[in-house]
């Protein structure tokens, strides 16, 4: 089997040749795998996004719908504000004309 040092070294190298195959596609496989974990990381990250930006939009449209409603609102509420000052200004000049008006109690 070995009958010279030349056979030796032979085996040695083959054996050293297969341990490296043998360690390169191993750590090609965990290349490869890491690779696909980060593939779908991405991914996800990606669709995360998506729905973030589809939200804001959402949010976005909602708001500037809003916001003509809201202006009416205001200007409703302005009015509402004018018109009960308006009436205490109103109740005001007739008490100070006629004196404080005294609201009749019931007799029980």
């Amino acid at each position: 089997m070995f009958e010279t040092s030349r056979d030796i070294l032979n085996w040695v190298l083959a054996v050293s040749a297969g341990a490296l195959a043998f360690f390169l596609c191993w750590s090609l496989y965990y290349f490869i795998a890491s690779a696909q974990r980060i593939f779908r990381l991405i991914k996800h990250v990606e669709q995360g996004v998506a729905k973030a930006e589809a939200l804001l939009d959402l949010i976005k449209d909602k708001i500037s719908g809003s916001a003509s409603y809201l202006m009416i609102l205001g200007e409703i509420l302005k009015r509402g504000v004018e018109f009960a000052r308006s009436k205490r200004r109103n109740n005001d000049n007739f008490e100070d004309e006629d004196g404080p008006v005294k609201a009749k109690k019931k007799k029980k």
